[in-house]
């Protein structure tokens, strides 16, 4: 505890209080980041170190830990110079941060962010809560494969569900803004496996990720991840190119997985699909799905 209260003070964090546990005696100390860069100016020593200006803060994927702090944002057009809206204003506006940038669909940011949110409300609203066949009171956890902004957890805000808001390396990186919406998120490469136990998630979303990652890996390989996570009688719903939404269904059907809905024009397509119990048996091979 000595320990940790030499270092804590060195980082300039303030011991906000102490408890400890009346029936086991375990004590538990809270403490409180600066919020200015005052006493890191005033330090004797400079232990830890500052980080370099070149040092990126906001880097967040493959990114070697080192040693040293970053100081606190003081513009308030930064990031993390002020606290967001209460909830659930921060969940529907624009981060303060959002200014002169170009959006991922090429709009000014805060335009962007603005008509991401209310095109996930009305596809929700009009599409995945009433064409899909999905008994959404039956649904506890949702995983959106290709989060941008956050819009799709966003719009799934008045049901009881929890959504795990994915951002695919290859893409923009638009965490801080899930963040910031008070949504939870994690960097992944979907050629990779995804790091959960299997047979997790209720639904799984997939808006445009399986055509933007074929030229990159097999797209099977993708689809037999999908089934990992997927619980049985578990739910995907893809949004996609029409070839590629094709594709999907093939192997759907090899998997023996249901055809809830699907529908193309356009180019572009919908399909929602329900993974079954079914599984191969020894003397059962499906040459389908051999590739």
């Amino acid at each position: 505890m000595a320990e940790m209260s030499r270092l804590t003070k060195s980082m300039c964090w303030d011991l906000v209080t102490v408890k400890k546990d009346r029936l086991n005696a375990v004590g538990a100390a809270i403490y409180q980041k600066p919020a200015s860069n005052d006493c890191y100016n005033k330090r004797s020593k400079n232990v830890p170190p500052l980080c370099e200006e070149s040092d990126d803060p906001n880097a967040a994927w493959n990114v070697s830990l080192q040693a040293c702090m970053h100081k606190v944002p003081e513009d308030s057009t930064e990031r993390g110079s002020l606290w967001p809206a209460q909830w659930p204003e921060r969940l529907e506006q624009p981060p303060y941060w959002l200014n002169s940038q170009i959006g991922v669909y090429g709009k000014a940011a805060q335009e962007d962010f603005t008509a991401d949110y209310n095109h996930w409300k009305t596809v929700v609203s009009e599409s995945y809560l009433k064409g899909m066949g999905i008994d959404w009171s039956s649904v506890r956890n949702v995983m959106d494969m290709k989060a941008v902004y956050g819009g799709f957890a966003a719009a799934l805000k008045d049901l009881k569900v929890w959504v795990m808001n994915v951002v695919p390396i290859d893409a923009a990186d638009t965490l801080p803004v899930i963040y910031e919406r008070g949504l939870f998120g994690i960097h992944h490469d979907w050629c990779e496996s995804f790091n959960t136990y299997p047979r997790t998630y209720d639904v799984l979303h997939a808006d445009h990720l399986f055509s933007s990652i074929q030229n990159r890996c097999k797209l099977v390989m993708v689809i037999a991840e999908v089934d990992r996570i997927l619980r049985p009688e578990g739910k995907l719903i893809v949004r996609d190119k029409a070839e590629t939404i094709s594709a999907v269904e093939s192997m759907a059907k090899s998997l023996q997985w249901e055809i809830r809905m699907i529908y193309s024009k356009d180019g572009e397509g919908l399909l929602c699909v329900r993974k079954k119990f079914w599984r191969p048996t020894m003397e059962e091979p499906i040459k389908s799905a051999i590739v």
